[in-house]
């Protein structure tokens, strides 16, 4: 563990439940959590690669689709509750493939109440047809020698 998160040099999301999240049971909606990922993931893009605004996605032609995800539901939240949302790149073959893990937190507690992964494939948006990555993807995908080296020493 790396301060309690499942592994070194996450990217960081904070979002904060709000009432609109809840369900008919006064929790907040499993799939908020999914929504969140997606918020996530998106955020760690912006700030990774901020020359490659996600607006000019079209442009390029170029995009991410997850083909698999797997989430555990560790915990609940409710509306007013700050959940800290970290992302790794996990695995990358730097043409076709990569995967994301998530983790999330209470901010208030440090517990994990979410964990998910997500398997990618890069496609070509006009076809939606498999695509080797371009640069700006190629350089966003990539698993950081601190998490791979954690990973190792995870299996």
């Amino acid at each position: 563990m790396h301060d309690s998160w499942d592994l070194p040099c996450p990217h960081i999301h904070t979002i904060t439940a709000v009432k609109a999240d809840e369900d008919e049971f006064g929790h907040v909606n499993n799939a908020r959590y999914l929504n969140w990922a997606d918020e996530t993931a998106w955020s760690h893009w912006d700030a990774d690669v901020p020359e490659y605004p996600r607006k000019d996605f079209a442009t390029y032609d170029l995009g991410m689709a997850i083909v698999r995800s797997e989430a555990d539901y560790l915990g609940h939240l409710r509306a007013g509750d700050r959940i800290e949302a970290a992302v790794w790149v996990t695995m990358s073959d730097r043409r076709l493939r990569a995967e994301r893990r998530f983790q999330f937190r209470r901010a208030d507690t440090g517990d994990t109440v979410f964990r998910s992964v997500w398997k990618l494939v890069c496609f070509k948006l006009s076809t939606g047809r498999p695509a080797r990555m371009g640069e700006a993807l190629k350089r966003h995908y990539r698993v950081l020698p601190a998490v791979a080296d954690a990973l190792v020493t995870e299996n």
